[in-house]
């Protein structure tokens, strides 16, 4: 079990357990009053966006079904079981029963398999989850377009190395970054993940920064304490 502060994860029955990705992006995502999160996992997410935001409605989606029952179990006993529904679904199947209902998002946030043409692991469940053979980014994108509204935000994490090319099946859509911050682990490092913030149609602002996780000794930076200082106990 992963604490926080105001509320437990636990991992048992979920292939991908909690980590930095994770947090990073539950932490930094926008919000809104109608959010979706697609492949839920644990319910990490869900839960940070239900506590960043008290009166957002949230739909958490997953194709693995111990996944979903982990998420429904973990949102079960939090203070945010009011906020959360949980559905075991593929974005590309919830996509289609979306539109026929008429259903948008003002906020979208998705920690996706990031594995591509790599050797998977023996473990399908977790070669499900951290393989991106059922929801190549491109489809992501697609079900993204037609499932963001307006004025709504998608926001995600990706190894640094796979911005370009996700980037530009985003413009081939009509999604346009307004946000990215670039992540290194220590000042000396190379950025090794960036965070994502894509909206409908042209965006002709970008905010841009590159930020470290650990100082040179080894501490938080001021950065990363700042941005998870609601949600880790130390």
């Amino acid at each position: 079990m992963f604490r926080f502060k105001r509320f437990n994860v636990s991992q048992d029955l979920c292939a991908m357990k909690v980590g930095t990705d994770g947090v990073l992006l539950g932490a930094w995502a926008e919000g809104g009053t109608h959010i979706l999160d697609i492949g839920t996992g644990t319910g990490l997410i869900a839960l940070m966006m239900a506590q960043r935001f008290p009166q957002a409605r949230i739909t958490a989606i997953d194709i693995d079904s111990g996944a979903c029952l982990q998420a429904q179990r973990n949102i079960e006993e939090s203070p945010y079981a009011g906020q959360i529904n949980v559905l075991e679904k593929s974005i590309q199947n919830y996509t289609e029963k979306a539109i026929s209902e008429n259903t948008l998002f003002d906020s979208i946030v998705c920690n996706p398999p990031f594995f591509i043409n790599s050797l998977k692991a023996p473990d399908c469940q977790r070669s499900l989850a951290r393989h991106a053979d059922t929801l190549p980014h491109s489809q992501l994108l697609r079900c993204v377009k037609l499932l963001l509204a307006s004025n709504g935000t998608f926001s995600c994490i990706l190894p640094t190395e796979q911005t370009v090319p996700f980037l530009t099946e985003a413009t081939l859509l009509g999604l346009s970054i307004t946000r990215r911050t670039d992540i290194k682990t220590t000042p000396a490092k190379a950025p090794k993940r960036t965070l994502l913030e894509l909206r409908q149609g042209f965006q002709p602002n970008i905010a841009t920064e590159t930020v470290v996780l650990q100082t040179a000794e080894g501490n938080r930076s001021t950065w990363y304490e700042m941005l998870t200082s609601d949600f880790y106990l130390f």
